[in-house]
């Protein structure tokens, strides 16, 4: 699943692309993933242009003269850039013709991804932008805050880090990665975090997720490069999809267990339950 470095890493690569090219076609081959009227979508972005593209968390901004494109990936959502003339391949659900017949392709196996066009002075109103929390790096993001938002949550400091409404952006690699990084069992109820362990929380979400970007994010199975942008941080984790490898600080073997069904990886000596 794409998450906040992989989709900065294709914000950043589409605006080098696609901007100020002139729409002149779209093609809707699966209309469930439009959440808007769809003779309205494909209207407003015929003869538009994109002008600039944004993100908020998880979620892409696609900026037009008078409306925005929201788009959030979901699960294996993937845009390719091809030349018109290419043949349609079977998940490629959304298209994007331009005046220089070239195609910005949305590709989504499991079709779960979303678009929603909305108008631009209703950005901040709207539901999914609406109720994003702070994202890494932002300096809103504080001990205080996280505190406040872990307040009598009686359930698994993971579960927590994965909520969108609490930390904007993070998902289940970075969430394994930055408990290891500050030495937080995942299992830690939210309830029982320290002012200590919320600090770490947020040092280590800023250095891992400006690495991630740095680096073009993380590419493993579920998701690979479309932009001919292949991210390398997998090359640097820690124990995300480890599990009965070595830990590289203490070299006891990593563990992997489901934790409100998403894979869980830890080190059970450098993250031991301290409650």
């Amino acid at each position: 699943m794409p998450e906040i470095a992989e989709v900065e890493t294709v914000r950043k690569t589409l605006k080098k692309q696609i901007l100020h090219k002139r729409i002149k076609e779209v093609q809707i081959l699966y209309p469930k993933i439009i959440e808007s009227d769809i003779k309205k979508f494909s209207k407003i972005l015929k003869g538009n242009q994109f002008i600039d593209i944004q993100r908020r968390g998880k979620w892409l901004i696609f900026e037009l003269e008078n409306h925005y494109l929201l788009s959030h990936l979901r699960m294996e959502g993937k845009f390719f850039l091809k030349n018109k003339k290419d043949s349609i391949e079977k998940h490629e659900h959304i298209l994007f013709t331009f005046a220089d017949n070239t195609d910005l392709r949305y590709h989504d196996t499991r079709k779960f991804g979303r678009m929603n066009l909305i108008e631009k002075d209703k950005l901040e109103t709207t539901k999914a932008i609406q109720k994003q929390g702070y994202e890494p790096g932002e300096k809103e993001l504080t001990a205080t805050y996280l505190l406040k938002k872990f307040q009598n949550k009686n359930v698994a400091i993971k579960t927590l880090l994965l909520d969108q409404t609490i930390i904007s952006g993070l998902g289940n690699i970075y969430a394994n990665e930055v408990l290891f990084a500050a030495k937080i069992n995942p299992f830690k109820k939210g309830a029982d975090i320290t002012k200590k362990e919320a600090e770490e929380i947020i040092k280590s979400a800023n250095k891992i997720i400006k690495r991630a970007i740095e680096l073009g994010g993380t590419t493993i199975k579920s998701y690979t490069s479309s932009l001919g942008v292949t991210g390398r941080f997998q090359q640097e984790l820690m124990v995300h999809k480890r599990a009965n490898e070595a830990c590289k600080i203490c070299h006891t073997p990593i563990q992997n267990e489901k934790i409100n069904g998403r894979s869980t990886y830890f080190c059970p000596t450098c993250q031991k339950v301290n409650l």
